[in-house]
């Protein structure tokens, strides 16, 4: 039984769903870990946060480990003498692994560590990555960080005005849809950007994620700076018999997620043909056909059928730019800038692509300004100058009224605004 009384945070363990006071409840009855009031009095914080419906976390100032300037988050209670455990309760970022492949004696060698540091208490993930480390004192940082790289060779991830931590999906470790390697390009980029991801140097954070394939199976497009999102050039491979088969009823669509459940005969045209966004599929009860010029790669067809259909051989990357979090100025979704780029290592061209943009931010961006606001703010047309490529129909959504989009008369082959003129003299009056 903890030392504070926290009947609201009670009523969140009722229910059916995992319930995070529990897990802080546990963390406190264990009392293995250094910091032993930690766990409890977190608890008592954020009950009397809730009955005073304002936070009692302050901002306070800047901690961290030498040489690094990112992967220590300040934290301070204004409480200190009402809840000691938690005077102190610093957040620290560890890099995840590719993918987030662990084996059980790393865990193990985690935990005692964390144990050994701090609270206990962990976050598996956060939302960039991250494993996080909740809760620990200004004096144990150095001896953490040091047992974390000599013991377990790991090292902190980003936080702060800096490249945070790269992540992936499972790529071709286990995804028959990924269309290229994931895991290694991750890899190559935290490698690669040492410097960009531990000493903050930009105007505000930056992400990479790395999508195999448009699935999107970490939403890199929602909420990274640059996506990278995996896809074909050519055209989808087709098996008719494996067509016929579902429509048959030999093999269950969705490989066979639903089994658990009745829902009816598989009807093609109903669950596939009509919801393809393009209407670039057609059915004739013998023979599927694929307009791949009309395909925006949407992934649909291939989840309901996995045996019948699949991606192309020709495979590589889109690279996408300025997707965030509403903050400043809303939420954005990533924009298309190059609509196909090859991704093998050691993956120099987007390399260069990367430094081209970090430095036009770099020099362009306000305190605090993501990508994404920067391209708003100086238009779509200064962005493609500073990364040297041309303008591609695929980079607008709809015509005239993409927000990054502005046309001058001079720009436009033919003068549209001299032959509207012209239209409206001759047919409008």
């Amino acid at each position: 039984m903890g030392k504070h009384k926290t009947p609201m945070l009670d009523e969140l363990e009722n229910g059916p769903w995992p319930s995070f006071v529990s897990d802080i409840k546990q963390q406190a009855d264990k009392g293995n870990q250094i910091l032993k009031e930690a766990p409890d009095d977190l608890l008592g914080i954020l009950e009397l946060s809730f009955e005073d419906k304002v936070t009692h976390w302050k901002h306070g100032g800047i901690v961290g480990v030498f040489g690094y300037g990112g992967g220590i988050i300040g934290r301070y209670c204004d409480q200190p003498q009402m809840f000691p455990g938690v005077a102190h309760f610093h957040t620290v970022r560890v890099n995840q692994p590719s993918s987030k492949y662990y084996t059980t004696k790393f865990l193990r060698e985690l935990m005692e560590l964390w144990e050994r540091h701090g609270s206990g208490l962990t976050n598996m993930h956060g939302s960039t990555g991250d494993i996080v480390f909740l809760g620990t004192t200004t004096d144990h940082l150095e001896p953490l960080f040091y047992d974390m790289t000599h013991e377990l060779n790991q090292d902190l991830g980003g936080s702060g005005s800096n490249l945070r931590t790269p992540s992936c999906c499972l790529g071709k470790s286990r995804c028959q849809y990924a269309c290229y390697d994931t895991q290694e390009v991750s890899y190559q980029m935290t490698m690669e950007y040492q410097d960009e991801l531990h000493r903050p140097a930009f105007p505000y954070k930056f992400k990479f994620k790395f999508d195999g394939c448009p699935n999107g199976c970490v939403a890199s497009i929602a909420r990274s700076d640059m996506s990278v999102i995996g896809t074909w050039r050519d055209d989808i491979r087709m098996n008719q018999s494996a067509v016929k088969a579902y429509v048959g009823g030999e093999i269950a669509p969705n490989a066979g997620a639903h089994s658990g459940r009745d829902w009816g005969k598989f009807d093609i045209i109903k669950e596939v043909i009509n919801l393809c966004p393009t209407g670039c599929m057609s059915w004739d009860g013998q023979k599927l056909e694929i307009n791949n010029r009309e395909c925006t790669r949407c992934m649909h067809c291939l989840n309901v059928m996995p045996q019948a259909l699949r991606i192309g051989q020709e495979t590589g990357a889109s690279v996408l730019f300025g997707a965030k979090a509403p903050i400043l100025e809303g939420a954005q979704m990533s924009t298309l800038t190059v609509p196909f780029m090859p991704m093998e290592p050691p993956f120099d061209e987007l390399k260069e692509l990367i430094e081209k943009v970090w430095d036009w931010w770099m020099e362009e961006g306000k305190n605090r300004e993501r990508l994404g606001e920067l391209i708003q703010r100086k238009s779509w047309q200064e962005f493609l100058k500073v990364t040297e490529l041309d303008p591609d129909p695929r980079m607008v959504d709809e015509p005239r009224s993409n927000p990054y989009i502005f046309w001058r008369e001079d720009e436009v082959e033919g003068g549209w605004t001299r032959d509207i003129e012209a239209f409206r003299k001759k047919h409008l009056r």
